[in-house]
């Protein structure tokens, strides 16, 4: 499990959740979600493919409003707000996508570059080599004149990381950064990750179905299920939570769901004329 340097004393609240309740086509997606993240942590979102995780992270971007409730973001509130504390939050923030998001008709360097080219006023030469000092970082040296397309999989998701840190943000967010990876890729990736927290002091939210990954890498992990938090601690904590979904997911397995006779003949022959 990760072991963050900094002590409880010298915690703060990177970003705070509270009584986030989100819906769509009046289907309830999120329903009072609270949690916080404290600076300096790797704190890691888990949860079965359509429970909201997407649509949380999307909440704390600022790129869709919830329903209710409010989320603070490097101490600011981000709901409501103007466009112009959103904009100024996004330059301190990092989005690694999960399959890199790079644009394919430019370059590794010249993806790279974009974060500092749209947002700083540096001189070229200074953005290159700050660029060139991220594609270091993630292994990438010789690489950055190649295209999208020449990439593996992990190597696409280490460009991707680096355009999200060339600025060094104060959070990173990462989606599924172990998706469609080797064993021993995503174990390179998982050091990247706790590189980045220790050198950098990096807040670090991840998203991923990778329990290993969750095991090695996450201060503390929260489990969303039913568009609800089912539980939340060190990774020790919640793999001892009676909770049978929790369960069903940390010692992956499906969650059984018995139905009744009756009720399952009603579903199928429900709204059916005769």
């Amino acid at each position: 499990m990760s072991s963050n340097p900094k002590t409880t004393a010298e915690t703060k609240a990177a970003l705070v959740v509270t009584g986030l309740s989100s819906s769509y086509q009046n289907r309830t997606v999120l329903e009072k979600i609270d949690f916080s993240v404290e600076e300096r942590e790797i704190f890691v979102i888990m949860g079965a493919s359509g429970t909201g995780k997407t649509t949380l992270l999307r909440h704390i971007l600022g790129l869709d409003v919830p329903d209710t409730g409010r989320i603070s973001l490097l101490g600011r509130q981000l709901y409501p707000s103007t466009r112009k504390t959103v904009f100024e939050l996004r330059k301190q923030i990092g989005v690694a996508f999960q399959h890199g998001a790079l644009i394919n008709s430019m370059s590794v360097i010249e993806n790279i570059e974009l974060p500092l080219q749209n947002n700083t006023k540096l001189n070229r030469s200074t953005i290159r080599v700050m660029s060139r000092m991220k594609l270091e970082m993630m292994n990438l040296t010789g690489f950055e004149n190649y295209m999208p397309a020449q990439l593996s999989g992990g190597m696409l998701k280490r460009a991707g990381l680096a355009r999200a840190v060339v600025m060094d943000p104060r959070i990173l967010f990462f989606d599924e950064p172990s998706a469609g990876l080797d064993p021993a890729t995503a174990a390179e990736l998982d050091e990247l990750i706790l590189e980045l927290r220790d050198t950098l002091g990096m807040t670090i939210v991840i998203i991923t179905h990778a329990l290993e990954s969750a095991a090695k890498i996450a201060d503390r992990l929260l489990i969303i299920g039913g568009g609800c938090v089912r539980a939340i601690g060190t990774f020790k904590e919640v793999e001892a939570n009676a909770d049978e979904y929790v369960q069903s997911l940390m010692e992956r397995r499906p969650l059984q769901k018995k139905i009744e006779g009756d009720t399952y003949i009603n579903r199928l022959t429900a709204n059916i004329d005769d």
